[in-house]
């Protein structure tokens, strides 16, 4: 009596259905990434442009120094004896009132080069919140 049987499980994994994974995988991860976006667009003028002269400045402006602490210019007169702010809580009724008395949606950002991104971005934000246009200062050097 011969009791083996013709039909044999295979014990193997298919590799087909493995690559097909794999590849269905990839896809998601690639796709992930192109849509996981976390930089804020900022367009920045080339340093071949001439910028051009603005016949309508800006009065209120914030400074901001490189040891990140605010300076709030309404226009009235220069920044020499004018207050130092830590943080961007103690500037926002200044530069608020700044804005309004000058008439203009806009708000003029000037930083020092060694200042902290994160202090320029706060004032980019608050002029988010109040849908004031922020109008970057630099120089053409």
């Amino acid at each position: 009596m011969n009791f083996n049987s013709r039909n044999k499980v295979k014990i193997e994994g298919g590799m087909a259905s493995m690559t097909d994974l794999v590849f269905l995988l990839l896809i998601f991860f690639i796709i992930m990434s192109l849509m996981a976006n976390n930089q804020t667009p900022i367009d920045l003028p080339k340093t071949s442009e001439n910028p051009p002269k603005d016949q309508n400045p800006v009065e209120a402006t914030v400074i901001i120094n490189a040891d990140n602490t605010y300076i709030v210019n309404t226009g009235d007169g220069g920044t020499e004896n004018a207050p130092t702010y830590q943080n961007i809580e103690e500037i926002k009724d200044l530069v608020y009132q700044a804005v309004e008395k000058s008439g203009k949606k806009k708000l003029r950002i000037a930083s020092h080069r060694d200042a902290k991104f994160e202090a320029v971005f706060k004032v980019l934000a608050l002029c988010q919140v109040n849908e004031w246009s922020p109008v970057i200062a630099y120089e053409n050097e």
